[in-house]
């Protein structure tokens, strides 16, 4: 399982979110404490939102914990929206294609989980694209092509609604092979205005996910993490499985989050 850190508020170095916390994202890349393998070492990537539309990007194969061109970067960036990855690969090899988080256009977007049968399930899910965002996919991950599916499904007028349809089909095309649905899913993904973040699974174990602030006392700016930074319990809550996560400039909203076509493929 990979893992992740989204943050929007106010303007900081990414420094503060990647490098600097006692269990920061490169320290969780060599010992993560809540995922299935310890080490988050086949690649990273960050997005973050600045002066233009489409947000800057820079990804690399080498693990996070030994590349000095990410730490002199995260000491320089500053923006008030940021995703930062560290990949364990469960699908598609080590490339740079296949790192996290991907962008197309204003968005960005990056996962942690897995499609169950992804190598019988591709090419079935890569025929709802339509040729514009099927000449878009670069890589060969199950999470490259689960966020085409969400553009292709409405991403830019409902993200909740485009993630629901998108998780939907993936669920009915797995059924209609005879196989049994299997999505784990948490994903973090921005427009450069809001940040929207999903914990799903069709099973008991969804991908962990957390919300918190920076500041505890003060509420500045917020974080939805794959593993809090530290140990202190006021400052981070667990987020539920089939939630929806939005943080805006109105605050930090959950919804219930179902995949279109859920109660169908439950029940075959």
């Amino acid at each position: 399982m990979c893992r992740w850190v989204a943050y929007r508020g106010r303007r900081r170095f990414l420094e503060d979110l990647i490098a600097s916390p006692a269990h920061s994202l490169i320290d969780q890349s060599q010992c993560a404490t809540e995922a299935k393998t310890a080490t988050n070492g086949d690649g990273f990537g960050i997005a973050w939102y600045g002066e233009h539309n489409e947000p800057g990007h820079y990804r690399d194969i080498l693990p996070a914990w030994s590349d000095d061109n990410l730490r002199s970067l995260a000491r320089q960036i500053g923006s008030s929206l940021f995703l930062a990855h560290v990949r364990a690969s469960t699908a598609g090899r080590t490339t740079r294609d296949n790192c996290h988080p991907f962008v197309h256009g204003r968005w960005s977007f990056m996962h942690n989980g897995q499609l169950g049968d992804f190598d019988r399930l591709e090419r079935r899910l890569e025929t709802r694209l339509d040729d514009a965002l099927y000449a878009q996919r670069k890589g060969s991950t199950d999470s490259e092509l689960l966020f085409l599916l969400a553009l292709q499904f409405g991403l830019e007028d409902d993200p909740k609604a485009a993630l629901e349809a998108a998780l939907g089909f993936v669920l009915c095309e797995a059924i209609s092979l005879g196989l049994r649905p299997l999505i784990r899913f948490t994903a973090a993904l921005s427009d450069g205005q809001a940040l929207h973040c999903v914990r799903y699974a069709t099973d008991r174990h969804a991908p962990t996910l957390y919300s918190g602030t920076m500041c505890p006392l003060t509420g500045d700016g917020h974080c939805l993490v794959s593993e809090p930074f530290d140990e202190d319990t006021d400052r981070w809550s667990e987020i539920p499985s089939a939630s929806f996560v939005t943080v805006s400039d109105g605050g930090v909203t959950v919804a219930p989050f179902a995949p279109s076509g859920q109660v169908q493929a439950i029940a075959v």
